[in-house]
């Protein structure tokens, strides 16, 4: 009946009503009980008397008071009346049950017997007919009593009755108040507040509300469509004005921050790789991003900087062959942006793109000058098609950066070149001047032998032999350091430079070596390339000089990081205290080389004999530096 009933008022009057009503029964009820435990217990009084009464008599008929017993049974007669008929006033009935009726007729009939034989002549004896008469008062009062508790218990329950009605009551108006009035206010509210907020979407729920409430929800969506309606239309064109605004910030802010990135101090082509794979990725929204490099001989594409690509794809294509994937490719397609389809190509030549669950990739290749020198690929885990605007910006933003790597090139040549002239002015200053001078004196001591070995031949042979022996010791140092001094990466390698550097070496001590490179990495940069070479030829020189030995092996490898090794089968090196290593000039030399970029250097004495110098460059540095030199022995060699 309450659901259908839809209004408010109507609501609220029914339970008031009901509940009105309910409690106006509960009270009634209560009443009435308590009225008929009021005469129960005024007729157990009663019969209590009763019980009293009649042996009173039976000790006034022993004694022969015949004036008391007629007196008491008159009061007696009243009393059985008074059960019979009951008495409003004081209260006093009897229960309305067949129990308590039945002992009463017992109580009623037995009393004109006693009666009789109490007026009877004292000397008959009474006392077991009053025994008698008691007990069936005692009956009445039995039942009387049994009824005045169940009717105990119907008052108690009533009373219970009366306080659940009231929590009833209280729950159910609580309750009303929210469904009816408390939530349709708020959602009224919450409506004004978003409609305020800007949120012209905003609309009020109509169902399960009273119709009060319903037409106010329904007034206010009215209002709210209207509104929105009316600025729908202009919401949509600054929304699409904005967007493009966006866009066009966006990409600009992406030209200003790719000129940019060569612009820090000490700016390596690795760290700006990796800085420009990342703007580049989150500018087209791509999945991942690789900058690759193509190597002085062509064939290989050097990984220079990612993002968000997979551990096991970075490890397997940091060096890729040519024609081994369908990336780096160089000038494929007539050097235009090309967009790979992976599931569309058969064969493995993108089986780690399809491994890590990529569906397409753009290459865009990187040129300068006419030159293509690398590859920027862009790795999308769906399909992925490029607009007109995008191709545009794409490559845009590539050749702006392969401009930064040329200027990088550039900035490289130029130190390097600085270094290399300033390095063979001092060889040549030291060929001038000592190297001619021990030249001269070696002549002038050979002639000082042949002239006095006629006076004291013993002593004079003997000291021309040890002045001849350390000037050509003096002279062979001098012509080593000018092959030093003269040394030069150019545009080679490490493998290359340290080839050329071990054929002096042969050529220069007869001992035979052994070159060994492991790895593919990026190449060092030229400034690290000379300090590595020299630290190198010292060790070398070291080995001519003390070891003793007839073989030298170099190991070189290029993964995780840089390291050198030197070892021969020589008498073995004892590493000198502090305190001699301070005038070991030319260990003295090895370390400050080896502090300059950063590298460790150790020299110990492995089990199998000989002596090996190790150099460990930092894995950091030594890719950083690796970039540089990879942009300087690519773009050089196009």
């Amino acid at each position: 009946m309450l659901r259908r009933i839809s209004s408010l008022v109507g609501k609220l009057a029914l339970i008031q009503t009901s509940f009105m009503v309910l409690a106006l029964a509960s009270i009634g009820a209560t009443l009435w009980v308590s009225w008929q435990l009021e005469g129960g217990a005024g007729a157990i009084n009663e019969a209590g008397r009763m019980r009293m009464l009649s042996y009173r008599m039976t000790v006034a008929h022993a004694e022969g008071r015949q004036s008391d017993l007629l007196k008491d049974a008159e009061t007696f007669d009243a009393m059985v009346e008074r059960l019979r008929v009951g008495d409003p006033e004081r209260p006093l009935f009897l229960p309305d049950t067949e129990a308590c009726h039945r002992y009463f007729e017992r109580v009623a009939q037995g009393w004109p017997a006693l009666r009789k034989r109490l007026l009877e002549p004292a000397g008959v004896r009474v006392s077991p007919l009053t025994d008698a008469f008691v007990a069936h008062i005692d009956e009445l009062v039995g039942a009387i009593e049994h009824e005045i508790a169940s009717r105990t218990a119907i008052l108690g329950g009533l009373c219970f009755g009366l306080v659940l009605l009231v929590v009833a009551a209280s729950v159910v108006f609580v309750a009303g108040t929210y469904n009816w009035i408390v939530q349709p206010l708020q959602r009224l509210r919450e409506g004004l507040q978003r409609m305020a907020a800007g949120e012209l979407g905003a609309r009020v729920d109509e169902l399960g509300s009273v119709d009060e409430f319903k037409s106010l929800a329904q007034g206010f969506n009215q209002m709210a469509a209207a509104l929105q309606q009316a600025y729908q239309g202009l919401e949509d064109r600054v929304r699409e004005k904005t967007a493009h605004l966006a866009q066009q910030n966006e990409r600009l802010e992406a030209l200003y921050d790719v000129a940019l990135l060569a612009a820090e101090a000490d700016v390596s082509l690795e760290s700006m790789a990796q800085s420009f794979a990342h703007k580049l990725a989150r500018l087209v929204r791509a999945d991942a991003s690789a900058v690759r490099l193509a190597a002085q001989d062509g064939e290989r594409w050097l990984l220079l900087g990612q993002t968000c690509l997979p551990q096991e794809m970075i490890d397997a294509e940091r060096c890729l062959r040519q024609g081994d994937c369908a990336c780096g490719s160089a000038d494929a397609e007539g050097g235009r942006t090309r967009i790979i389809p992976i599931h569309s190509i058969a064969g493995p030549r993108l089986k780690h793109c399809e491994m890590a669950g990529y569906q397409t990739v753009l290459a865009i290749p990187m040129r300068t000058s006419g030159r293509t020198i690398g590859e920027v690929e862009l790795f999308f885990y769906g399909e992925r098609r490029l607009a007109d605007s995008e191709e545009q910006l794409l490559d845009a933003l590539v050749g702006q950066f392969a401009l930064q790597v040329d200027n990088l090139r550039l900035v490289a040549r130029d130190r390097e070149m600085a270094v290399s002239e300033e390095r063979n002015l001092l060889a040549q200053e030291l060929h001038d001047s000592i190297a001619q001078v021990l030249a001269f004196l070696k002549i002038q001591v050979q002639l000082l032998r042949a002239a006095i070995g006629r006076a004291r031949p013993d002593e004079v042979e003997r000291t021309v032999a040890e002045i001849e022996t350390g000037v050509k010791e003096c002279y062979a140092n001098v012509r080593e350091l000018l092959v030093h001094f003269r040394t030069r990466p150019g545009h080679e390698d490490i493998e290359h430079a340290l080839r050329s550097a071990l054929a002096k070496f042969e050529h220069q001590s007869g001992l035979s070596t052994q070159l060994s490179v492991h790895g593919d990495g990026l190449p060092l940069p030229p400034d690290h390339q000379v300090q590595v070479l020299h630290i190198i030829q010292e060790a070398l020189s070291n080995v001519r000089k003390h070891a003793e030995a007839d073989h030298v092996r170099v190991r070189v490898e290029q993964l995780p990081r840089w390291s050198f090794e030197v070892q021969d089968n020589g008498l073995g090196f004892e590493a000198p205290s502090s305190e001699r290593a301070q005038t070991h000039v030319g260990l003295q030399i090895m370390r400050e080389r080896a502090q300059r970029i950063g590298a460790q250097l150790s020299i110990e004495r492995p089990p199998e004999g000989g002596t090996l110098v190790r150099l460990v460059l930092p894995q950091a540095d030594a890719m950083r530096a690796g970039a540089t030199s990879a942009a300087a022995l690519t773009l050089e060699t196009q």
